[in-house]
């Protein structure tokens, strides 16, 4: 009986334990051919967690540079195609494309590879990273904390992010027509929060108001709070929460 007890406890504190966080960016379009089979790694990747210890967050941004081939997706904004662009010029690449996937801002892949993205999930849970907080102290208002900034950060961005899951789409125009679309944690928003300086306090702690459209399902929702270096593009860390 002892035995037993015992067993159940230490098994209490290891499911306790908190898993790291790694985000997973995925730049798509409903106007893509290539990119509902993308759509649904993403969202394999978030309901499997195929590794152990890893929490994957999901962010699925819609660009809208495919808008004027033939159909104009509804969730698509030209901040996400900027910011893809960005992560163009900080990794050097090329060119950027659909569906491409980013993984903590440090590697970049074909969206639809799931088990490339595994490997690069697993290797970016390895890097040291900051102290991030996400919690709700009422049914409007946001707890945000980050500290703890990895060595050898001088700036970072705060960036909170909204997703919404189990959004359909009946695309009638374009590579995709035809088709029903199902769509993992898309970005409905995204927030710079404000910037760290490591020189400085390097900490920051606030109570936020959300703020949530109507046409919005609550029962779907989840926020993310994530914290960039402002060179590299590499995320240091991040929560997520359910509402």
């Amino acid at each position: 009986m002892i035995r037993v007890a015992l067993a159940l406890m230490i098994a209490g504190i290891v499911a306790a334990q908190p898993r790291t966080p790694v985000v997973v960016e995925l730049f798509t379009s409903e106007g893509c051919s290539s990119c509902p089979p993308a759509d649904r790694v993403l969202a394999r990747l978030e309901r499997a967690s195929p590794l152990p210890g890893i929490e994957v967050i999901a962010l699925a941004e819609h660009v809208d540079y495919w808008n004027q081939l033939g159909w104009q997706d509804r969730f698509s904004s030209p901040l996400f195609s900027g910011r893809q662009q960005d992560y163009g010029r900080a990794m050097r690449m090329e060119n950027v494309y659909t569906p491409q996937m980013i993984v903590n801002g440090r590697a970049e892949l074909l969206g639809s590879d799931f088990n490339r993205a595994v490997t690069e999930i697993e290797r970016a849970a390895q890097a040291a990273r900051a102290r991030v907080e996400l919690s709700m102290s009422s049914s409007d208002t946001m707890r945000l904390r980050v500290d703890g900034l990895p060595s050898g950060t001088q700036q970072a961005d705060m960036l909170l992010a909204v997703t919404e899951s189990g959004l359909i789409t009946n695309v009638a125009g374009g590579e995709n027509s035809g088709q029903q679309l199902r769509h993992p944690s898309t970005v409905r928003s995204l927030t710079k929060l404000g910037r760290l300086d490591a020189k400085k306090a390097g900490a920051y702690t606030a109570d936020a108001k959300l703020m949530i459209r109507p046409d919005w399902r609550r029962e779907n929702l989840k926020l993310v709070l994530f914290v960039q270096d402002r060179s590299s593009r590499r995320i240091l860390g991040a929560a997520a929460a359910n509402l």
